[in-house]
């Protein structure tokens, strides 16, 4: 006995321990989190530009698999143990976080649809809405991805094939495709492949559109792509300059009508209804447009003299070609900062980055890493907060400095890269038919929360068990017999366990339970295991859980004993149970505290406001109101300790008594209204209890955490009683064992 408590004691010493540390770390990436993510909407990185992830709480389970899933760094991670949208401006719209979610919590979509006047308003088809003919695709259609544009291209071809119909226009082509980017170039493909009579203008000297302009060795990261004439691309990701290779040798060998060097100035249609595509060399008559220009349009001027200089650049293709000079770029993008970036990298440039505000914006978490290591080890200077005023031979001339105190700056400069974004050609798309009304766009499906799905399940596994009980019934001359006369009956060889039907339902639950385990490997990143939606294996997960319990409840004739077969099944069991409190009783609190998360972001961002009025008329207040109340927020819910915050919940709030006292005091000192200070104090104390309450409803997911590892253990405890039950019935004969799991 002394033994087993001593062992005891070590062990649950060891499991407090551990589970402490755990839980120290998860409230510290917590913290990184959301520290990430008001960063993110104070630099206006947390709304999207396009598309962007939702997530439906109701639905998330916090596996993080969206996460793991997202191809760029910082868009998605997990606060209270649920998926948030961190860094909505990063999504670049291969919702591999909705394909890969399992339960289905996560949607990408347009963002504003209903507001925005940068979209075009286009049929399922990708058609202009009243210009039957007229297609876009690609970038344009407020859409970035590179297989994207390429679905869109090959659709944009089959719709004009069935179209057109093998009957040929005199004196009009098929098809004019504007563009020759990845979007162009598949509609070309697909065009070729299907016989239509087409051609292809791109504006520059040679295919391959936006991803043409992309810095030289720049990765592309992709999806699976199918091309016409070529099928499926080998590779997930390649350089700028493969993927130019590859379009360049697909050009060549289909022997595309590609013209190059032919500049897109409009579409009109004519009185026959044809279209009439004018360019720089003369017009094409065709009887369909597909429009695949792109969204960037044309870059963005200073509106400064001298930027017309032929040292001053709007990208920059090859950084390498750049050495010894004193080069100036303009914009804090994440173009600027790559352009900026890829000059210093071999250190012979001198280079500064010049932005109009006070901080970098909406960058990637990544290249945020890299220009702030550059700019700490000298190898590019900042200045921020400053406008380019004009640009001279060999310098350029800045306004630097806060409003107010302005001063100007003259920097000796070779050259100038002015990377401050293009003008989307919305003007040129409305002359040539294209709207941008949203009250012409068909109204977006409400993306509101879908429930758990706990009555669905509920009620398919209500059915499976009604199944097992009319299964049970139909034998229940045999089921209720006790062990010991069940032998005499007539049913005893096709049920019992060891033999017949009865050995095949133990068979059954045993691959069951390892089709079970299976969507483990699917959603783990180091398996290679890729077959199917990780949503169809979750639903497999919970099927085959619920049948190996019933085929394992049969297998032992409905009386499981104190055996290695019992204990197996009462692990089964066990396991079923810590799977459902998972899956469908954990997902609420981690909810609340995200809604409460919500709650307390507004009482923040009040408090903000208000300390902002105080600013220039009460500064001592203001440094009150936003640093000594906003501390002890934030001291409550991330760094008190929980008998702390429970001594805060039940009344000894002595901390925040005594500020808000300091507070009035400093508010009558000041000469405020009674009113104007009970608004302060008022929010000073729903923030402290919204941090508390949000604070205790996480130390409750932490405690519920425990179930997931319950779940996990019972699962290895499982397999290992499996397996000694099979040795055993191998090794001595299943007739010794007729209990099965019994």
């Amino acid at each position: 006995m002394g033994w087993a408590v001593l062992i005891g004691l070590v062990a649950a010493l060891g499991a407090a321990l551990g589970g402490v540390a755990l839980r120290r770390v998860d409230r510290r990436e917590q913290h990184q989190t959301l520290r990430a993510r008001h960063k993110a909407e104070r630099t206006g990185a947390a709304a999207a530009e396009l598309q962007h992830p939702v997530v439906d709480l109701t639905r998330c389970l916090g596996c993080g698999t969206c996460v793991r899933a997202c191809p760029e760094e910082g868009v998605l991670d997990l606060l209270h143990g649920q998926a948030v949208v961190v860094r909505g401006s990063g999504c670049v719209g291969t919702a591999a976080c909705a394909r890969e979610c399992p339960t289905g919590a996560i949607t990408v979509t347009l963002t504003d649809l209903a507001t925005r006047r940068d979209v075009p308003v286009l049929d399922e088809g990708l058609e202009a809405v009243g210009q039957r003919g007229l297609f876009l695709a690609g970038e344009v259609t407020a859409h970035a991805l590179v297989k994207t544009a390429v679905d869109h291209g090959v659709l944009v071809a089959r719709t004009v094939a069935e179209r057109v119909g093998g009957e040929r226009a005199p004196n009009a082509l098929d098809l004019v495709i504007v563009g020759a980017g990845p979007g162009g170039l598949a509609c070309a493909l697909e065009a070729r492949r299907l016989g239509l009579d087409f051609a292809l203008l791109e504006r520059e000297s040679d295919v391959g559109g936006t991803v043409a302009r992309y810095p030289r060795r720049k990765l592309v990261a992709t999806q699976p792509i199918d091309l016409p004439l070529h099928g499926r691309l080998p590779q997930r990701t390649y350089l700028k300059e493969e993927l130019i290779e590859l379009w360049q040798s697909l050009a060549r060998d289909h022997e595309l009508p590609v013209e190059c060097g032919v500049t897109f100035e409009g579409v009109e249609r004519s009185a026959d209804g044809l279209f009439e595509v004018r360019t720089s060399k003369g017009p094409r008559r065709a009887r369909n447009v597909c429009l695949a220009i792109g969204r960037r349009g044309l870059p963005n001027r200073l509106g400064v003299p001298g930027e017309d200089r032929p040292w001053v650049a709007y990208s920059l293709l090859d950084a390498d070609a750049w050495e010894g000079r004193r080069i100036l770029v303009v914009g804090g993008g994440d173009s600027a900062v790559e352009a900026a970036l890829g000059l210093t990298a071999r250190g012979a440039n001198d280079v500064t980055l010049s932005y109009r505000r006070a901080e970098l914006f909406r960058l990637k978490p990544s290249n945020e890493r890299r220009i702030a290591a550059a700019i700490a080890e000298g190898r590019v200077r900042a200045l921020f907060e400053s406008q380019v005023l004009a640009i001279d031979e060999g310098q350029v001339r800045l306004s630097v400095g806060a409003d107010g105190a302005r001063e100007e700056l003259v920097l000796p400069t070779d050259a100038v890269f002015v990377m401050v974004g293009g003008t989307p050609p919305i003007a040129q798309l409305e002359a040539a038919g294209v709207s941008f009304d949203p009250a012409l766009r068909p109204a977006a499906a409400a993306l509101g929360e879908q429930g758990t799905g706990l009555v669905k399940a509920l009620a398919a596994g209500f059915v499976i068990a009604l199944l097992g009980l009319a299964f049970a019934l139909w034998h229940r001359d045999y089921y209720t017999l006790p062990a010991g006369l069940r032998a005499a009956h007539t049913k005893h060889d096709e049920l019992r366990p060891g033999l017949g039907l009865g050995l095949w339902l133990g068979v059954g639950s045993i691959a069951l339970v390892l089709a079970n385990l299976l969507y483990i490997l699917r959603r783990s990143p180091r398996f290679p295991l890729r077959l199917g939606s990780l949503a169809g294996w979750m639903t497999l997960h919970v099927a085959t859980g619920v049948l190996a319990l019933l085929a394992a409840l049969l297998h032992g004739g409905m009386q499981p004993r104190d055996t290695v077969g019992g204990h197996a099944f009462w692990a089964l069991a066990a396991l079923f149970a810590t799977g459902a409190i998972g899956r469908y009783l954990y997902a609420y609190v981690p909810r609340a505290a995200n809604g409460r998360e919500l709650e307390l972001a507004e009482l923040r961002g009040r408090l903000t406001r208000v300390a902002e009025g105080f600013d220039r008329v009460h500064p001592r207040l203001a440094a009150l109101v936003r640093d000594e109340v906003g501390g002890l927020v934030e001291r409550r819910q991330w760094k008190a300790s929980l008998p702390a915050r429970l001594l805060a919940l039940v009344g000894a709030e002595t901390g925040l008594r005594r500020l808000l006292r300091q507070v009035r005091h400093e508010g009558l000192v000041a000469g405020l209204a009674s009113d104007q200070i009970d608004e302060v104090t008022g929010l000073a104390r729903s923030a402290h209890r919204a941090a508390l309450a949000t604070a205790h409803i996480d130390d409750l997911r932490g405690l519920m955490e425990s179930w997931r590892w319950l779940h996990r253990w019972a699962a290895v405890l499982l397999l290992a009683l499996i397996a000694i039950h099979v040795v055993y019935a191998l090794a001595y004969g299943a007739h010794l064992f007729d209990g099965g799991l019994t």
